[in-house]
């Protein structure tokens, strides 16, 4: 067989594309739909696409697979004495050619592809099989690249084990884009492997710094290398200024505005975007600070660290959201925090942002089990300002599949609409940024709530139903001189207003002395 078999598969292959290629253009030997061709082609169209989608992740595996074993191969037949480093550039340098890529992503996708075939048996076999793109196998290798060999086996199991239990209304890793799968992995790993975090962010802190590369077209970009909170923070006010500035009579999208006020902020020390045209004196003037600039020294509002204090007359503070778990405050444990909009943070960043002053506390009562935000309720159409943080914790971003945009930017809005039966409740809300807020009202893209049976998600004006992405939630970390709790013994008498399902604990002394400190009236 051999070559004459490589030959006729691909042959086959050719002659698969030239079928497809007809249909897509409508020429195929009968219509989609009799009925409707229009639709049945349209309807057709993402039938097509689905596959692409499959074999493409078919194709990506073959790909690795058979670079690999180029490499091996050229391996065994190097001349004896040959170096190693000489015959990795010597395989990098053949890759490069046959796929006409560059020897340093040569090298990058040989890296990638030894460490998928040779580490990471899971991840290759949902890449073969269609079930994750190359994107999501590359963030993968990328989040086990710094772990040992169980680690690595640990996080390929979590997300790609069929054994491993999950909710059954959950999208598998598959179903949402590859970026978003990178956030749930590290999230994941820092977790559960925290030890490291601390040391990571102690060395990248002091490699802070601002960056100026010189583009085309009169163009440059100004970047900052930040610890997070600091760079989420201004990142959010920019946001909630400009989006304040936006109305009719605005002609700038919202990102021509943030790069406009931010150009203000540094060089004029404006606080309002209408200032900050470019060629006006707002943009291009070498100002004083006039007490409208982020200036290092007080906080204000829930700013926190130096660069985010947010005395500016335009009255929008620099907001960051950070949940910590409770045990983690009080240096119990090393659990991360989870900072909107980034991703986990380490304990000791968490714990000076609390020290530093942060303004406001919201108390989340988890449930123990899994780690997720109880609901609360309202019979109102009003949300209470607790309700809307709540809301921010549990959905963390846009709900929309795929959407990346964080909480403090988002609008709160009912699965079902109030005036025909929605109630206010947490169940019967999502928070959508403006833009998929606009989608749900102006077209046919429905949301749906999330059942015993089926996903929550978003339902296409084509009837297609795309599974929004589930939450992670996972029990607290304990400290190894407290019991978690345990249903049962000794419970105290329900209260009327508690839920029928409510779970009783009894409390451990040291459970007790975390009651005493959660409860504790401010000094």
């Amino acid at each position: 067989m051999g070559q004459a078999a490589v030959a006729k598969a691909y042959a086959d292959i050719k002659a698969a594309l030239a079928v497809l290629n007809a249909e897509v253009d409508g020429c195929g030997a009968e219509p989609f739909s009799a009925a409707d061709p229009l639709a049945g082609l349209a309807d057709g169209c993402l039938d097509i696409l689905a596959g692409v989608r499959e074999v493409e992740a078919g194709f990506a595996g073959l790909k690795a697979r058979a670079a690999v074993t180029y490499a091996d191969t050229a391996h065994a037949l190097a001349a004896p004495g040959m170096p190693v480093q000489a015959q990795e550039m010597a395989i990098a340098a053949e890759i490069g050619a046959l796929l006409a890529l560059g020897l340093r992503a040569a090298g990058a996708f040989m890296a990638a592809s030894h460490s998928l075939v040779k580490e990471l048996p899971l991840t290759l076999s949902a890449l073969q099989s269609g079930t994750i793109s190359w994107q999501h196998a590359v963030v993968m290798v990328d989040e086990t690249a710094t772990l040992d060999r169980a680690g690595t086996a640990a996080l390929e199991a979590q997300f790609l084990d069929p054994a491993v239990p999950r909710p059954p209304a959950a999208a598998v890793i598959g179903e949402i884009p590859a970026y978003r799968f990178r956030h749930k992995a590290r999230t994941w790993r820092e977790r559960h492997h925290a030890e490291s975090i601390e040391k990571r962010h102690t060395k990248s802190v002091a490699d802070r710094r601002v960056e100026y590369r010189p583009d085309q077209d009169g163009m440059a970009w100004l970047s900052a290398y930040l610890p997070a909170h600091q760079a989420m923070a201004i990142w959010n006010r920019l946001t909630a200024t400009v989006r304040k500035s936006q109305g009719p009579e605005e002609n700038r999208t919202l990102t021509q505005l943030r790069a406009d006020l931010y150009a203000g902020w540094l060089l004029g020390g404006t606080s309002s975007p209408a200032a900050t045209l470019p060629g006006t004196s707002g943009y291009t003037g070498l100002g004083a600070n006039d007490g409208n600039a982020p200036t290092a020294g007080p906080r204000n509002g829930d700013a926190t660290g130096p660069g985010t204090g947010a005395g500016n007359s335009s009255g929008i503070g620099a907001q960051v959201l950070v949940t910590v778990p409770v045990f983690s405050l009080m240096g119990l444990t090393d659990e991360p925090a989870m900072l909107d909009g980034y991703g986990p943070i380490p304990p000791s960043m968490a714990r000076q942002l609390v020290e530093g002053g942060a303004a406001s506390f919201y108390r989340v009562l988890v449930d123990p089990r899994d780690g997720a935000p109880l609901e609360i309720g309202r019979t109102s159409y009003r949300l209470t300002k607790a309700m809307k943080k709540t809301l921010q914790l549990r959905d963390g971003k846009c709900t929309f599949p795929g959407c990346n945009n964080p909480s403090l930017d988002n609008e709160a809005d009912h699965l079902q609409a109030w005036q025909h039966g929605g109630a206010t409740g947490i169940s019967n809300l999502a928070q959508l940024c403006p833009k998929h807020h606009r989608l749900k009202h102006a077209t046919g893209w429905k949301p749906a709530p999330a059942s015993k049976t089926e996903p929550p998600g978003w339902t296409s004006p084509t009837g297609r139903h795309y599974k929004a992405e589930h939450h992670d939630w996972e029990p607290p970390q304990w400290p190894q001189q407290l019991a978690p709790p345990q249903k049962g013994r000794n419970h105290p008498r329900p209260s009327p207003g508690d839920p029928p399902d409510f779970m009783y604990f009894k409390l451990s002394p040291g459970e007790e002395a975390l009651e005493r400190f959660l409860h504790a009236p401010p000094a």
